[in-house]
């Protein structure tokens, strides 16, 4: 508004327009001049200015439904239109500026409900007001409602223009997720929903109660032609924003207004996400009016309670939220908790692969995953804390829109020129050492490592390859023909001929231990041996491949020096270093983005996997000039589907999101911080031997005597499956299956870091 109406000037306007003889205070207000009125006799009204931007026929539509309010079943609970001395409802003020136009209703007694207590009476009164005041709207109509606004629960998706308002990474990535789910579950189901003529602002401010139950409404100035549910929605939205127990303010909400004006099973449904999407409507109105500058105090009035019921939201795992609906409306139920797993693992046993594990005793069905949460088919929500390859989180909504956007354009193979391809070598090659400037792109870490083996071989002309004991690279023949864990295990085909088993470089129970400041160089004097032995035989070396930290191994930090020794041996053998980087890299070490940059060294070979894509299928192998030049000896390298456009465009988005959400930063102040805490654990309880890594890279080993480090198992599998039914996803690695993994997708943070440390160190205190 250009023009500053005071109280002064409202108290002159009033006797002018209306004969009234009143006083008058300015009251706060969105996008109104709103000022409190009483003239001596009591009687109160409220005066409401509006600028040009709210346009007459709207004006008239807010004196239209307070008319029809003021009939039925509804009269006495709504404001009354005061008419001026012309009998108009609405007063046009001719400014100089511009034209405005005043209101006068009469003034409601109640107290707003964001000052009292929240009660479960108080919620289903809400919901009881709401749905009496939409059934008694049935009948009306005004073509001014019939509008585009941003409140409107059916723009919701406009607020991702707002997002890069938002400067905080993790607020943006949570408010971009839920925009991402309303346009996955609600907008296919949109059209299908009953529309009405509804108030869309039943808020903690607009609401009065008297007596400890809801007795009004006001402020109609966001009243629009929408789908019916939204004014539930946004009441629940409202109810759970202060409430103790969210869910159940909402649950009684929903009751109320389905007993006086019932809803659909589908728009029940529905709720949790369009209460997430007026949420993220508010948050990211108030960050633009953050950004523009604005210091009214209106357009941040929710936006601390509005963040917390986000964050809260995402821990509810849909289906609890749409049973708990349900139940209240008598629909039935959504989730059938009776139900086993008997058939479907009667079905996978049928027709899958024995050999495909299962993990924990019960085991979960996972339906939907959240960024850092995963949801089961019986409502329950998990906090995923080991399954590293959904890096940047599930579902990450860039991820997923470049992935979905790609898919809908084309996919083909890399025989025809594509964007995408080299803009993703370029992005990928610029994180690396110089040296390492060709790619070659795969769809796993098997395929990948088999691959990187493969190329050694061409460059070297040798066939034998190094590898750590207790190694895992993946399940091609070539990669399980190196691994240990595979051929040195049950049903194992023992290592194979060109196959040379290192120490495995453990500080804690291997030969050299932490205390020693040589250990790097005394196991990297295990390779010199091989090499040595290799060489008495007229062998040479292929290649010298290993995590740049132990994943199977044990959750393992090479000792300082390691691979610097190690690399320096193999080169003068003739050998070539291959890094595999596919459970390590891509930020998660947190001091670095590369494993081996811890060591400062740069290998002749990186292989990348899991995270490379956040659970797309996705590797990569990028070798020296002169390994590539080798390997291009005339036979053809074609992958159909590696490098293919939708899995470059899926990994780009997994870099700019990894850049710009600073998750490096974020693993290392955070997986720090974890350690620290886990450190703690260790000096309360015994059974914590060891706690070792590096970001979000973390193992701790427990055992049943930190002298003889007699390997605490089954106790540990009792942890596991106590974390489980705490709503923790731990699983359990190294050669002796005793140390905890853990390995969370970046977006973990610190208020999960201290619920699974609580939980843990009570889990621990049990055993």
């Amino acid at each position: 508004m250009f023009y500053t109406f005071s109280a002064t000037g409202v108290v002159k306007l009033l006797n002018e327009h209306y004969g009234l003889t009143v006083t008058a205070k300015e009251l706060e207000g969105y996008d109104e001049a709103n000022f409190y009125v009483k003239d001596e006799q009591g009687n109160a009204w409220i005066c409401k200015i509006a600028g040009e931007s709210q346009h007459p026929a709207f004006l008239d539509a807010q004196v239209r439904i307070l008319e029809h309010l003021a009939q039925g079943a509804t009269k006495g609970r709504f404001q009354q239109v005061v008419r001026n001395l012309n009998d108009e409802p609405v007063t046009r003020l001719a400014m100089p500026e511009e034209l405005y136009y005043l209101r006068l209703y009469t003034w409601l007694e109640g107290q707003p409900v964001v000052t009292v207590k929240g009660t479960r009476d108080l919620y289903t009164s809400w919901g009881s007001f709401l749905g009496k005041m939409d059934k008694a709207l049935e009948n009306f109509s005004h073509p001014a409602m019939h509008r585009e606004i941003r409140w409107d629960l059916a723009h919701a998706l406009d607020a991702r223009d707002q997002l890069p308002c938002i400067k905080d990474p993790e607020k943006k990535r949570l408010a971009a997720y839920f925009l991402l789910q309303f346009e996955t579950e609600v907008l296919p189901l949109w059209h299908r929903l009953r529309k009405a003529y509804i108030h869309n602002d039943a808020n903690d401010y607009n609401i009065l109660v008297q007596d400890d139950l809801v007795s009004g409404l006001i402020d109609f100035g966001d009243m629009v032609y929408t789908q019916l549910v939204n004014n539930v929605a946004i009441a629940c939205t409202y109810a759970m924003l202060e409430a103790a127990d969210p869910m159940e303010a909402a649950v009684a909400v929903v009751k109320g207004y389905h007993e006086a004006y019932p809803l659909t099973q589908e728009e029940t449904d529905l709720l949790y996400y369009l209460v997430a999407a007026r949420l993220c409507i508010s948050v990211t109105t108030s960050a633009e009016k953050a950004a523009a500058g604005s210091d009214n105090e209106f357009h941040f009035i929710t936006e601390n309670g509005a963040w917390k019921l986000l964050f809260h939201l995402i821990t509810i795992n849909p289906l609890a939220m749409q049973q708990a609906f349900r139940t209240a409306c008598g629909f039935p139920p959504v989730i059938d908790n009776a139900a086993d797993y008997t058939p479907l693992l009667a079905e996978r046993r049928a027709h899958i692969g024995r050999n495909l594990s299962i993990s924990y005793k019960e085991p979960l069905k996972i339906v939907r995953g959240a960024l850092q949460y995963l949801y089961d088919d019986k409502g329950r929500t998990f906090i995923d804390c080991v399954n590293n390859p959904c890096h940047v989180g599930h579902c990450h909504p860039v991820v997923v829109k470049a992935l979905q956007q790609q898919a809908a354009r084309l996919n083909t193979n890399t025989r025809y020129l594509h964007d995408h391809l080299v803009d993703y070598a370029n992005q990928l090659i610029a994180t690396l050492p110089p040296s390492l400037e060709v790619c070659y792109f795969t769809n796993s870490g098997s395929e990948a490592n088999d691959l990187a083996i493969r190329m050694s071989r061409h460059y070297t002309q040798q066939k034998d390859v190094i590898v750590l004991d207790h190694a895992y690279h993946g399940t091609s023949t070539v990669a399980m023909e190196l691994s240990p864990y595979k051929f040195d295990g049950k049903g194992g085909f023992g290592k194979p001929e060109h196959t040379h088993k290192a120490l495995n470089p453990d500080m804690y129970r291997g030969p050299y231990r932490a205390d020693d400041p040589q250990a790097g160089e005394k196991y990297a004097a295990d390779v010199s041996k091989i090499i040595a032995g290799l060489k008495e035989q007229g062998r040479g070396v292929a290649a010298y491949i290993c995590e740049t930290l132990l994943g199977v191994g044990g959750q393992i930090p090479l000792p300082p020096g390691y691979l610097k020794a190690v690399y320096a041996a193999v080169r003068a053998a003739g050998g070539v270093c291959i890094a595999d980087e596919v459970q390590v890299g891509f930020g998660r070490v947190g001091d670095a983005f590369w494993g081996f940059e811890l060591q400062e060294v740069t290998p002749d070979i990186v292989v990348l996997g899991k995270p490379i894509g956040n659970g797309h299928p996705l590797a990569a192998v990028v070798t020296t000039r002169a390994i590539a030049d080798a390997f291009n000896n005339g036979m053809e390298y074609f992958n159909t589907f590696g490098g293919n456009p939708v899995s470059m465009a899926t990994g780009l988005a997994v870099l700019n999101v990894i850049r710009e959400e600073g998750l490096q930063e974020h693993a290392r102040v955070t997986g720090n911080y974890f350690m620290e805490g886990l450190r703690r654990l260790k000096e309360k309880h015994a059974i914590i031997g060891d706690v070792r890594g590096h970001g979000f890279f973390i193992g701790a080993e427990l055992v049943r005597d930190r002298n003889t480090l007699e390997p605490a198992v089954p106790e540990i599998d009792v942890v596991v499956e106590a974390m489980k039914q705490r709503g923790f996803l731990l699983s359990t690695d190294g050669p002796l299956h005793n140390v905890l993994k853990i390995k969370p997708p970046m977006v973990f943070n610190k208020a999960n870091t201290d619920a699974l440390l609580a939980h843990l160190d009570e889990v621990l205190s049990s055993l």
